[in-house]
């Protein structure tokens, strides 16, 4: 390759399924490898799946999730992004850009006009670089045999949509949190 020519990205790939094996192919084998067991909290699995392989190995994903929420008094629905992995060894590369970008361009095709994750406050920093924004206000979650539950983590949100509304108001996700 010349040498003014930039190194070619990876290819995203849409994976069928995203499992436990993969999740520990990426991150390696443990009980939290996202660091959120402490919040107590029942999370749920991500529909659509998007992957990057290195030498065939899986090192990023990112999924995505259709979900009911209420803004303020207005009910709609907002995809959710969950399970954004890098493997530690390849991380700095741009890889979660590049597959937060492809589940978000899958998203834009789907209707709403909102993506919603959420994460710790070490992250915040990572994705206001991706693009992302903090909500300023509390988001309301469900949770198996309660009322719902304020949200513990940052939940951050990014429009899908040049027209998209800024949010504003109390949010409730009309689900448990992804």
């Amino acid at each position: 390759m010349p040498a003014n020519q930039p190194p070619t990205a990876p290819a995203v790939t849409r994976l069928p399924s995203y499992t436990k094996t993969d999740q520990d192919e990426i991150l390696g084998p443990g009980d939290d490898p996202f660091g959120v067991a402490g919040t107590g909290l029942t999370w749920l699995p991500k529909e659509d799946h998007f992957g990057v392989r290195l030498d065939g190995r899986l090192v990023a994903h990112a999924g995505l999730l259709r979900l009911p929420v209420a803004i303020g008094d207005v009910e709609t629905e907002v995809m959710g992004v969950g399970g954004v992995a890098v493997a530690p060894d390849v991380r700095g590369r741009g890889l979660a850009r590049l597959v937060l970008a492809a589940a978000l361009d899958h998203a834009r095709t789907q209707g709403p006009a909102h993506a919603l994750l959420f994460c710790r406050s070490p992250l915040v920093p990572l994705y206001q670089r991706l693009g992302w924004h903090p909500l300023d206000t509390d988001v309301l979650v469900e949770q198996p045999g309660s009322a719902p539950v304020t949200m513990p983590l940052c939940t951050m949100v990014t429009p899908l949509h040049e027209t998209a509304p800024r949010i504003s108001g109390r949010v409730r996700l009309y689900s448990l949190p992804m």
